[in-house]
Protein backbone atom coordinates (compact mmCIF):
# COMPACT_ATOMS: atom_id res chain seq x y z
CA UNK A 1 0.00 0.00 0.00
CA UNK A 2 2.54 2.21 0.82
CA UNK A 3 4.61 1.55 -2.37
CA UNK A 4 1.50 2.20 -4.54
CA UNK A 5 1.01 6.02 -2.30
CA UNK A 6 4.06 6.23 -3.10
CA UNK A 7 4.15 5.64 -6.54
CA UNK A 8 1.00 7.75 -7.04
CA UNK A 9 2.71 10.69 -5.37
CA UNK A 10 5.42 10.54 -8.45
CA UNK A 11 3.34 10.14 -11.04
CA UNK A 12 1.03 13.10 -9.51
CA UNK A 13 4.01 15.35 -9.12
CA UNK A 14 5.50 14.57 -12.93
CA UNK A 15 2.14 15.41 -14.38
CA UNK A 16 1.99 18.18 -12.60
CA UNK A 17 5.00 19.95 -13.58
CA UNK A 18 4.86 18.69 -16.96
CA UNK A 19 1.90 20.88 -17.03
CA UNK A 20 3.16 23.76 -15.27
CA UNK A 21 5.71 23.76 -17.64
CA UNK A 22 4.06 23.97 -20.54
CA UNK A 23 2.05 26.85 -19.31
CA UNK A 24 4.78 28.52 -17.70
CA UNK A 25 7.32 28.71 -20.26
CA UNK A 26 4.23 29.95 -23.43
CA UNK A 27 3.64 31.95 -20.52
CA UNK A 28 7.18 33.83 -20.89
CA UNK A 29 7.00 33.28 -24.49
CA UNK A 30 3.96 35.57 -25.13
CA UNK A 31 3.48 37.15 -22.10
CA UNK A 32 6.47 39.40 -21.81
CA UNK A 33 5.73 40.72 -25.59
CA UNK A 34 2.25 41.31 -24.72
CA UNK A 35 2.95 42.97 -21.14
CA UNK A 36 5.96 44.97 -23.43
CA UNK A 37 3.39 46.40 -25.97
CA UNK A 38 0.61 47.05 -23.27
CA UNK A 39 3.38 49.11 -21.84
CA UNK A 40 4.70 51.02 -24.66
CA UNK A 41 1.53 51.40 -26.36
CA UNK A 42 0.13 53.42 -23.44
CA UNK A 43 -0.60 57.16 -23.18
CA UNK A 44 3.27 59.30 -23.17
CA UNK A 45 4.57 56.29 -24.57
CA UNK A 46 6.68 56.29 -27.81
CA UNK A 47 4.23 54.08 -30.04
CA UNK A 48 1.40 55.05 -27.78
CA UNK A 49 -1.72 53.73 -29.38
CA UNK A 50 -5.29 54.05 -27.57
CA UNK A 51 -7.45 51.30 -29.75
CA UNK A 52 -4.58 48.56 -29.04
CA UNK A 53 -4.53 49.33 -24.99
CA UNK A 54 -8.48 49.27 -25.49
CA UNK A 55 -8.59 46.33 -27.40
CA UNK A 56 -6.02 44.44 -26.01
CA UNK A 57 -6.86 45.28 -22.47
CA UNK A 58 -10.02 44.60 -22.67
CA UNK A 59 -9.56 41.15 -23.44
CA UNK A 60 -6.88 40.90 -20.92
CA UNK A 61 -9.27 41.77 -18.31
CA UNK A 62 -12.09 39.57 -19.38
CA UNK A 63 -10.04 36.64 -19.10
CA UNK A 64 -8.43 37.16 -16.18
CA UNK A 65 -12.28 37.58 -14.02
CA UNK A 66 -13.14 34.42 -15.43
CA UNK A 67 -12.79 31.80 -12.29
CA UNK A 68 -10.61 29.04 -13.17
CA UNK A 69 -12.91 26.73 -12.98
CA UNK A 70 -15.67 28.07 -15.40
CA UNK A 71 -12.46 28.55 -17.66
CA UNK A 72 -11.67 24.68 -17.74
CA UNK A 73 -14.90 24.10 -18.56
CA UNK A 74 -15.39 26.58 -21.10
CA UNK A 75 -12.46 25.28 -22.99
CA UNK A 76 -13.33 21.98 -23.02
CA UNK A 77 -14.28 22.31 -27.01
CA UNK A 78 -11.13 23.72 -27.52
CA UNK A 79 -8.82 21.28 -26.04
CA UNK A 80 -10.83 18.57 -27.74
CA UNK A 81 -10.51 20.07 -31.05
CA UNK A 82 -6.62 20.69 -30.74
CA UNK A 83 -5.61 17.88 -28.55
CA UNK A 84 -8.44 15.19 -29.63
CA UNK A 85 -9.09 14.37 -25.80
CA UNK A 86 -9.96 16.42 -22.84
CA UNK A 87 -8.33 14.44 -20.11
CA UNK A 88 -4.40 13.91 -19.04
CA UNK A 89 -1.99 16.63 -18.14
CA UNK A 90 -1.57 17.86 -21.76
CA UNK A 91 -5.17 19.17 -21.96
CA UNK A 92 -5.10 20.51 -18.56
CA UNK A 93 -2.53 22.83 -19.49
CA UNK A 94 -4.05 24.64 -22.27
CA UNK A 95 -6.52 25.79 -19.88
CA UNK A 96 -3.53 26.71 -17.30
CA UNK A 97 -1.49 28.26 -20.44
CA UNK A 98 -4.70 30.62 -21.28
CA UNK A 99 -4.80 31.72 -17.94
CA UNK A 100 -0.79 32.22 -17.38
CA UNK A 101 -0.51 34.60 -20.31
CA UNK A 102 -2.73 37.66 -19.40
CA UNK A 103 -1.57 37.15 -15.61
CA UNK A 104 2.18 37.29 -16.57
CA UNK A 105 1.00 39.68 -19.41
CA UNK A 106 -0.44 42.82 -16.49
CA UNK A 107 3.12 41.90 -14.29
CA UNK A 108 4.93 42.48 -16.79
CA UNK A 109 3.25 45.71 -17.51
CA UNK A 110 3.35 46.64 -14.22
CA UNK A 111 7.12 45.90 -13.11
CA UNK A 112 7.34 48.56 -16.58
CA UNK A 113 5.66 51.01 -15.31
CA UNK A 114 7.87 51.05 -12.24
CA UNK A 115 11.06 51.74 -14.47
CA UNK A 116 11.95 55.48 -13.75
CA UNK A 117 10.75 57.84 -16.23
CA UNK A 118 13.51 59.98 -16.49
CA UNK A 119 15.40 56.50 -17.60
CA UNK A 120 13.36 56.34 -20.68
CA UNK A 121 13.76 60.26 -21.58
CA UNK A 122 16.87 59.90 -21.45
CA UNK A 123 17.55 57.30 -24.10
CA UNK A 124 14.77 58.89 -26.28
CA UNK A 125 17.23 62.27 -25.73
CA UNK A 126 19.89 60.29 -26.79
CA UNK A 127 18.32 59.34 -29.96
CA UNK A 128 17.93 55.64 -29.11
CA UNK A 129 15.58 53.62 -31.31
CA UNK A 130 12.53 52.40 -29.67
CA UNK A 131 13.30 48.68 -30.32
CA UNK A 132 16.97 50.03 -28.93
CA UNK A 133 14.88 51.28 -25.68
CA UNK A 134 13.10 48.09 -25.26
CA UNK A 135 16.16 45.44 -25.23
CA UNK A 136 18.41 47.87 -23.43
CA UNK A 137 16.48 50.20 -21.11
CA UNK A 138 13.34 48.37 -20.07
CA UNK A 139 14.13 44.50 -20.37
CA UNK A 140 16.85 45.54 -18.21
CA UNK A 141 15.28 47.75 -15.73
CA UNK A 142 12.14 45.41 -15.16
CA UNK A 143 13.93 42.20 -14.72
CA UNK A 144 13.71 41.73 -11.15
CA UNK A 145 9.76 43.14 -11.19
CA UNK A 146 9.34 40.62 -14.23
CA UNK A 147 11.36 37.82 -12.54
CA UNK A 148 9.37 38.44 -8.89
CA UNK A 149 6.15 38.53 -11.16
CA UNK A 150 6.58 35.17 -13.00
CA UNK A 151 7.04 33.59 -9.34
CA UNK A 152 3.76 34.95 -8.77
CA UNK A 153 2.86 33.10 -11.79
CA UNK A 154 4.21 29.97 -11.06
CA UNK A 155 2.30 29.98 -7.58
CA UNK A 156 -1.24 30.95 -8.97
CA UNK A 157 -0.46 28.28 -11.71
CA UNK A 158 0.34 25.56 -8.98
CA UNK A 159 -2.93 26.05 -7.24
CA UNK A 160 -5.06 26.29 -10.90
CA UNK A 161 -3.22 22.86 -11.82
CA UNK A 162 -4.73 21.16 -9.29
CA UNK A 163 -8.21 22.21 -9.67
CA UNK A 164 -7.50 20.33 -12.89
CA UNK A 165 -7.71 17.47 -10.99
CA UNK A 166 -11.73 18.15 -11.15
CA UNK A 167 -11.81 16.91 -14.87
CA UNK A 168 -9.39 14.60 -14.99
CA UNK A 169 -6.56 16.77 -15.97
CA UNK A 170 -4.10 14.52 -13.69
CA UNK A 171 -1.64 15.61 -11.39
CA UNK A 172 -1.49 16.27 -7.35
CA UNK A 173 -4.94 17.77 -7.68
CA UNK A 174 -6.13 14.64 -9.32
CA UNK A 175 -4.41 12.79 -6.64
CA UNK A 176 -6.32 14.09 -3.69
CA UNK A 177 -9.75 14.51 -5.11
CA UNK A 178 -9.34 10.64 -5.96
CA UNK A 179 -7.94 9.06 -2.68
CA UNK A 180 -8.43 12.07 -0.17
CA UNK A 181 -12.15 12.88 -0.94
CA UNK A 182 -13.53 9.65 -2.92
CA UNK A 183 -12.03 7.23 -0.75
CA UNK A 184 -11.82 9.41 2.67
CA UNK A 185 -7.97 8.54 3.58
CA UNK A 186 -7.77 12.21 5.35
CA UNK A 187 -3.88 11.03 5.79
CA UNK A 188 -3.74 11.51 1.32
CA UNK A 189 -5.53 14.43 1.56
CA UNK A 190 -3.18 16.11 4.42
CA UNK A 191 0.23 15.00 2.13
CA UNK A 192 -0.91 16.44 -0.74
CA UNK A 193 -1.58 19.76 0.84
CA UNK A 194 1.85 19.71 2.76
CA UNK A 195 3.74 19.02 -0.36
CA UNK A 196 1.80 21.78 -2.12
CA UNK A 197 2.85 24.39 0.80
CA UNK A 198 6.14 22.59 0.52
CA UNK A 199 6.62 23.75 -3.28
CA UNK A 200 5.12 27.21 -3.12
CA UNK A 201 7.79 27.62 -0.65
CA UNK A 202 10.70 26.74 -2.78
CA UNK A 203 9.24 28.26 -5.44
CA UNK A 204 8.93 31.36 -3.51
CA UNK A 205 12.73 31.38 -2.02
CA UNK A 206 13.81 30.40 -5.39
CA UNK A 207 11.73 33.54 -7.10
CA UNK A 208 12.82 35.89 -4.35
CA UNK A 209 16.67 34.99 -4.78
CA UNK A 210 16.67 35.44 -8.22
CA UNK A 211 14.81 38.59 -8.17
CA UNK A 212 16.88 40.40 -5.40
CA UNK A 213 20.51 38.75 -7.64
CA UNK A 214 19.17 40.93 -10.63
CA UNK A 215 17.96 44.18 -9.13
CA UNK A 216 20.39 46.74 -9.70
CA UNK A 217 18.76 49.41 -7.65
Amino acid sequence: MLLEMVNEFGTAFVETAWMMAIAIILAVIIGVPLGVGLFVTSEGMFWQNKFIQNVAGSIINIIRSIPFVILLVVLIPITKAILGTTFGPTAASISLTVAAIPFYARLVETSMREIDKGVIEAAESCGASPWLIIKDVLLPEARSGMIAGLTVTVISSLGYSAMAGMIGGGGIGDLAIRFGYYRFQNDVMLATVILLIILVQLIQFIGDKSAKAVDKR
